[in-house]
């Protein structure tokens, strides 16, 4: 997560690949490096705490990045994060990711439940959603997401 943030041709040489998912500046850049102290201080649970980029097979690009945002809480829920460079939306890859992840997750012990937010303008997040099975099941200044077991 260093060389994401700090030193994407290193990335790119050290992963074979080729980055050309979301910006990491802003908002994202902050989440980025917090799932990295996450992720030191809580090694015994570093899946929930990285991130896992979308690399297409057929030529090794970074179309985009996910993550569980925490290890489940205490009623067995855990919430997803992901985003796509603009180029690769409306192609399906996100979709195949979160049913990946869901699918991954719910066999975890301790998760009953993934959770997703979507701010209240993100059709196509909230397409991802419910193509991948979620219900809405709260709505306050955001929307909030259960897929259940």
């Amino acid at each position: 997560m260093r060389l994401w943030t700090e030193d994407i041709p290193a990335l790119e040489a050290c992963m074979d690949c080729r980055y050309e998912a979301e910006p990491i500046e802003g908002v994202f850049l902050d989440i980025i490096r917090g799932q990295a102290e996450k992720t030191a201080a809580d090694t015994a649970n570093w899946l929930y705490h990285t991130f896992w980029f979308l690399v297409r097979k057929a030529d090794r690009v970074v179309v985009g990045s996910a993550d569980f945002k925490n290890v489940p809480n205490d009623r067995g829920e855990v919430e997803i994060g992901y985003g796509l460079g603009e180029a690769f939306e409306h192609s399906g890859y996100m979709t195949e990711c979160v049913k990946a992840m869901c699918r991954w997750g719910l066999r975890q012990p301790g998760v009953s439940h993934i959770i997703a937010e979507t701010e209240p303008n993100n059709p196509a997040s909230e397409a991802v959603l419910r193509r991948c099975g979620f219900e809405l099941y709260r709505q306050t200044e955001t929307k909030w997401w259960r897929l259940a077991q």
